[in-house]
């Protein structure tokens, strides 16, 4: 069975909730994705790095790589930060990537964006504390 990597982009904070949230999502893409390697991959202040990750993912069983950030929007962090820290040109979505002395495709998903579960999320928050007062 072919083999992905998921890179998992989280922006980093000096509040661990921060980093515990991008490893908890990564947990749960990994048990229900096992077609899946995931590591997570920081902008700044939490470890590991971006580049820190993906040389991780070099020495992975994986025929293709995803780059997933963790942002809601586009936003500076998504269309410049994240692509110069993966080598990606602007305005890219894929790259070769070497690993184990072959080459792999590397592609950049979107952010989050405007979704239907998002809207069902938020309206469940809303829901829970309306339910505690």
């Amino acid at each position: 069975m072919e083999k992905k990597g998921l890179l998992l982009v989280g922006h980093g904070s000096s509040l661990p909730y921060n980093k515990e949230l991008a490893e908890t999502v990564a947990a749960m893409i990994r048990e229900a994705c096992p077609e899946y390697i995931v590591k997570c991959g920081f902008m700044r202040i939490n470890q590991p790095t971006i580049p820190e990750s993906l040389e991780a993912f070099r020495h992975e069983p994986i025929d293709l790589l995803v780059v997933v950030p963790l942002f809601l929007a586009d936003g500076i962090h998504v269309a410049k930060d994240i692509p110069s820290r993966i080598g990606l040109p602007e305005g890219e979505k894929r790259l070769s990537f070497e690993i184990n002395g072959r080459s792999i495709p590397l592609v950049y998903a979107d952010p989050i964006g405007a979704e239907p579960l998002l809207a069902d999320l938020m309206v469940r928050n809303a829901r829970k504390v309306l339910a505690q007062n």
